[in-house]
C-alpha cells in the first residue's frame, strides 16, 4: 500500500486508488472484490464464506458484458458499472481500515461494510451489501431510466430480491409468517441456498442490453422464482420496503414501491408486469404463507 509522507495512507484514497485501476478491466473488477474478503494476517479465515455471495452475483454481471468498458465491441451499463463500483470502493475502504488505514470513511455506507468486516455475521453481511446497493441504486437514479424497459424491470426485481433475502435473516416473521424458524438458514449467504432468491440468471440471456418483449422474459422465469415473487414477496412488498428503510437508515428506500408495484426508474402505473393473474401455486403459497402484519417488528 501506498504511504504518505511517513504516515499510513488514507483509506478512502486507497480504495479510490485500487478502484480506478481496475475501472475498464472486469476481470480485475473481480479480483480486487475477492481479495477484499481475504482473512487479515493473523485471523480466522471467517470471511471466505461471505465471499461466495458476493462473487456469485458479480461473476453473473461479467456473463452478461454489464460491467465492459465504453470502448469495448460490446459496451457495458452505466449503470450497472456504477453500482458496482460503489460496492467495490465500500467492500476495499472497510477492509483497509480494518488493516489499520486512517481517515474518515468516504460515505455512511462504509460503516456498515466496516462493521462486518471487523466481526463478520450473516446479519452484518446484509447490512453491509444492502445498505451500498440501495445507496448507490438512489445515487444513480438518471442513467438507469436510460435503460431500456426490460432492463428497469429486473433492476428493481434484484432489489426486491436482495431486500427479502436480508429480512430472511433479520425478520424472518416478516419474510415468512408460520415459517420464521427456517427463514435464518435459507437466507444465510453462507449458503448456496442464497441463490435462489437472488438468480436471475436462468432467465437472462447473456447479452446486454436486452431486446424484444419484457413479457417473454417474465414467462420464461422459472417456477420457484415466480412463487417467490408473486406468492412470498408481492403481499408484503409494502411491507417489506417499510422494514427495510428504517433497517438500512435509508428513509427513501420507502418511496421505491407504490401502489404495490416496484418504481425505481419504473412507472408504477406499468403495473402489469408485476401483477399477473396468479396461477393455482401461487394461489396456495400465499394462503399458507400470508403477510404477518409484524412490520419491522417481526423479527
Amino acid at each position: 500500500m501506498d504511504e504518505t509522507h511517513g504516515e499510513r495512507a488514507s483509506a478512502a484514497i486507497l480504495a479510490a486508488q485500487s478502484v480506478a485501476r481496475v475501472r475498464d478491466d472486469p476481470a480485475a473488477r473481480m479480483e480486487l472484490l475477492r481479495a477484499s474478503y481475504s482473512p487479515v494476517p493473523g485471523t480466522r479465515p471467517v470471511h471466505l464464506r461471505y465471499r461466495r455471495a458476493a462473487l456469485a452475483f458479480m461473476a453473473w454481471q461479467l456473463q452478461r458484458g454489464l460491467l465492459n468498458p465504453p470502448g469495448d465491441p460490446r459496451p457495458g451499463s452505466e449503470w450497472w458499472r456504477a453500482m458496482n463500483e460503489r460496492l467495490l470502493r465500500d467492500t476495499c475502504e472497510a477492509r483497509l481500515r480494518v488493516l489499520g488505514h486512517p481517515g474518515p470513511p468516504s460515505s455512511p455506507s462504509v460503516d456498515a461494510s466496516f462493521r462486518f468486516a471487523v466481526e463478520p455475521t450473516p446479519l452484518r453481511w446484509y447490512a453491509a451489501h444492502n445498505v451500498t446497493i440501495v445507496s448507490a441504486y438512489l445515487e444513480h437514479i438518471d442513467p438507469a431510466e436510460r435503460e431500456n424497459r426490460i432492463e428497469r424491470f429486473f433492476m428493481n426485481l434484484v432489489l426486491m430480491r436482495l431486500l427479502y433475502a436480508h429480512a430472511l435473516v433479520a425478520a424472518p416473521r416478516l419474510a415468512l409468517s408460520w415459517l420464521a424458524p427456517t427463514a435464518g438458514w435459507l437466507g444465510d449467504p453462507r449458503r448456496a441456498m442464497t441463490g435462489i432468491f437472488l438468480s436471475v440468471s436462468r432467465v437472462l440471456p447473456d447479452d446486454y442490453p436486452l431486446v424484444g418483449e419484457l413479457e417473454e422474459y417474465v414467462a420464461a422465469e422459472h417456477t420457484i422464482g415466480r412463487l417467490l415473487d408473486l406468492g412470498v414477496i408481492e403481499p408484503r412488498l409494502r411491507e417489506l420496503y417499510d422494514w427495510s428503510a428504517a433497517e438500512l437508515g435509508i428513509p427513501a428506500l420507502a418511496e421505491l414501491v407504490r401502489g404495490g408495484t416496484p418504481a425505481y426508474a419504473w412507472d408504477p402505473e406499468d403495473s402489469a408486469p408485476w401483477l399477473p393473474p396468479p396461477n393455482r401455486l401461487v394461489r396456495i403459497v400465499r394462503r399458507a404463507l400470508p403477510p404477518s402484519g409484524q412490520g419491522a417488528t417481526g423479527s
